[in-house]
């Protein structure tokens, strides 16, 4: 375990942020499992009051301080506005939380957040809690999970790179962009352009215009570009494929977190100079992973022609 400056030792870990069914609590369930088996010693700490009833168990649970259903029933608020509450609430009884993770110190941490997206881009409660983490002598990483659906509809994908970008600023965490359910993509459609373009966010003068194609959208085309000058202005917003029933694909976004949060250069890890200079390397790192899933993705939509044309 790394010391931190004033001598208390420094934890690591992420916050997996994302709106509702972006796969957050699958995702901390896979990397958990996933860093176990490479020697990480990892706890998942549930922040989310809405979740009753938990898939897998976790080290932590918010429940213990704060339910959602609790806060409606007493307050008389619905879903979102018991959610703030609630985060609010935590924010108020920030003790609890530090008691709590003393005794997970030497942990890698997983904190799976809520799905509420004003969480993210406006409201200060959850941004307080990160930041007295940080005082904690926390090195978090926010990963905010994106479903990958929303590359089939260049209206979604404009939508999902404006809350990106404003959930990187607002939080002011290091940041990595995911997309999620990948081994899904071929369900939801053909993508207007390779999938790379999405991963790296290139220009989006393209996607304007494959928008001005349909009726609709044409109406819009001033604010699109408009949004598109903001988050191409940035020049902040990328993201990693993920598919987490594939290991290389966890391993890959396992990568850039470490590099995001600091772990990578640490000593809690054998690491060998190969490990380090894929940790370094940002641009091929991205390129190789979605080289593969793009790769995934081309064969088995090819299959799935082949075999319409055998049925024809």
């Amino acid at each position: 375990m790394a010391e931190g400056p004033r001598g208390s030792s420094l934890a690591f870990g992420q916050v997996v942020i994302g709106p509702p069914g972006s796969g957050k609590t699958t995702y901390c369930h896979a990397m958990r499992d996933f860093l176990h088996r490479i020697g990480r010693s990892v706890a998942v700490v549930n922040l989310d009051p809405a979740n009753e009833t938990l898939p897998w168990p976790c080290t932590l649970d918010i429940a213990e301080l704060v339910t959602l259903p609790d806060v409606m029933a007493s307050l008389g608020l619905g879903p979102n506005g018991g959610l703030i509450y609630c985060m609010e609430y935590l924010e108020a009884n920030a003790d609890w939380l530090r008691d709590r993770l003393q005794g997970l110190r030497g942990h890698y941490i997983l904190f799976d957040c809520p799905g509420q997206v004003e969480l993210y881009t406006h409201h200060q409660a959850l941004k307080n809690v990160f930041a007295q983490l940080a005082k904690w002598n926390f090195r978090l990483a926010a990963v905010h999970l994106v479903d990958s659906h929303y590359c089939t509809d260049p209206g979604k994908f404009i939508s999902v790179l404006c809350t990106s970008l404003s959930t990187m600023l607002h939080v002011e965490l290091p940041h990595v962009n995911v997309l999620s359910k990948m081994d899904l993509i071929e369900q939801y459609g053909k993508l207007a352009f390779n999938l790379d373009y999405y991963t790296e966010v290139l220009d989006l003068s393209y996607l304007v215009d494959h928008l001005a194609s349909d009726p609709f959208f044409r109406n819009f085309r001033r604010l699109n570009e408009k949004l598109v000058e903001v988050i191409e202005d940035y020049s902040l917003v990328s993201f990693v494929p993920l598919n987490v029933q594939d290991k290389q694909s966890m391993r890959q976004v396992m990568q850039a977190v470490d590099k995001a949060n600091g772990y990578s250069f640490g000593d809690q890890e054998h690491r060998s100079l190969e490990a380090l200079m894929s940790a370094a390397v940002g641009a091929d790192f991205h390129f190789s992973s979605t080289l593969a899933v793009q790769e995934k993705y081309v064969q088995s939509r090819d299959k799935a022609v082949e075999e319409e044309v055998m049925d024809l």
